[in-house]
């Protein structure tokens, strides 16, 4: 199982993004968490098979309809993975 931390920038808190994120992290899947960040930005964590985080992160690169990313950020991550996924 690989894991990854990605923040993603833009105009992605008040457009639902986190819940957006869940569905397709639940959909591919994936477990983790997805939690606004207090410089604007959200963060997900996510743990998975690799091909199904390749997914989720070319999803994070646009969001939901309302969200306008700018950019995101991928980090290794050695955390346990979590069960399910979770918005904070």
């Amino acid at each position: 199982m690989a894991c990854a931390r990605f923040l993603v920038t833009g105009r992605v808190q008040g457009v639902c993004f986190r819940a957006f994120t869940r569905d397709e992290a639940l959909r591919l899947n994936v477990c983790g968490h997805a939690r606004n960040l207090d410089d604007g930005s959200v963060e997900v964590l996510a743990c998975g098979d690799a091909a199904a985080l390749a997914e989720l992160e070319r999803w994070l690169q646009h969001g939901p309809p309302a969200a306008r990313v700018a950019a995101v950020q991928r980090h290794p991550c050695n955390e346990p993975p979590p069960a399910g996924f979770r918005t904070l």
